[in-house]
């Protein structure tokens, strides 16, 4: 199976059922409340789907995060289209001992970023092109050309993640 990234629809960010995030959804609108911003509300309509397997080891990436001094980077487990001066914890029924660590995707993309500078991206990973083409691209030939391509599809995962979060206002996962 393995881990993967995934955008979420307005009725499974506030459904109940399996799948559903409506505990998250609910921490998340109570601790915006306790900081004075408005409650997180996806974006209306269906947005296109994002959903990217995490296949390559991420040890690169964890380097290439502290060289820069982004390991913020590498702590959430959900993004949202709301800007956040700080990581967000909501302790959840399922996992009371291991708090669901949400960022906001504004702060993701500025340290996505400054990764991104630094690592030479290839005009193939920069533009998305729909679900698991970043995957793809990684399990195909041409990425055993690019040098660090394990960091590669890391940064560039992180990169695409914020953006679609952004431009649909959906949030995105671990699943």
């Amino acid at each position: 199976m393995g881990i993967y990234l995934v955008s979420v629809t307005a009725e499974d960010w506030h459904g109940a059922d399996e799948g559903g995030r409506a505990e998250i959804a609910s921490g998340l609108n109570r601790e915006l409340g306790r900081r004075g911003l408005a409650p997180y509300v996806p974006g209306p309509g269906p947005a296109p789907r994002f959903e990217e397997k995490l296949v390559p080891s991420m040890d690169g990436f964890v380097e290439l995060c502290r060289e820069h001094g982004v390991d913020d980077l590498l702590a959430w487990s959900v993004l949202v289209p709301v800007s956040l001066d700080s990581e967000i914890t909501v302790a959840t029924q399922e996992e009371p001992e291991e708090p669901v660590a949400i960022a906001g995707a504004p702060q993701v993309l500025l340290m996505a970023e400054l990764l991104a500078a630094s690592v030479p991206l290839p005009p193939e990973v920069l533009a998305p092109s729909g679900p698991l083409a970043l995957t793809s691209w990684y399990l195909d030939a041409s990425a055993r050309e690019v040098p660090g391509a394990d960091t590669t599809f890391h940064t560039a995962l992180h990169l695409h993640a914020a953006r679609h979060c952004l431009a649909h206002g959906c949030p995105m996962v671990y699943s």
